[in-house]
């Protein structure tokens, strides 16, 4: 026959240790809320940085396409120019602008007529900016 198991030399050791770990456990208890609370701040952060960059970014794209469509209406108007620079028509017109006149023609003036071409609204000449 075998003998019996000895009694265990502490009998409240295995007492002892749940003891141990139920007095550990608001320690754990508060360790995981401090984790969980710097998770939210964190989460917080990232959240509030990303709608930053989401507004900024949007900011920056639409400034970037409005410069897109003004080079690109600066282009259209420089390429308007080059076609029509060698125009005939065209360079007469630019010239009446500028108060020239034909060599046969006779230049008559009214008494209430602006110094410059262009001062009045109605006039055939609009002045167009070239970039």
């Amino acid at each position: 026959m075998t003998a019996p198991d000895p009694p265990p030399s502490h009998p409240d050791r295995g007492l002892l240790s749940r003891w141990r770990q139920v007095r550990r456990l608001p320690f754990t208890l508060m360790l995981a809320s401090l984790l969980a609370g710097l998770g939210i701040v964190q989460l917080t952060f990232q959240i509030g940085n990303l709608g930053y960059r989401s507004v900024t970014w949007l900011r920056e794209t639409r400034a970037t396409q409005e410069r897109v469509a003004a080079l690109e209406r600066d282009v259209r108007v420089l390429q308007e120019a080059v076609a029509a620079a060698d125009d005939p028509t065209y360079l007469e017109q630019l010239a009446r602008c500028q108060g020239f006149v034909g060599a046969q023609e006779d230049v008559i003036v009214a008494v209430g007529a602006p110094e410059t071409p262009g001062e009045t609204t109605g006039e055939n000449c609009v002045v167009r900016r070239l970039p």
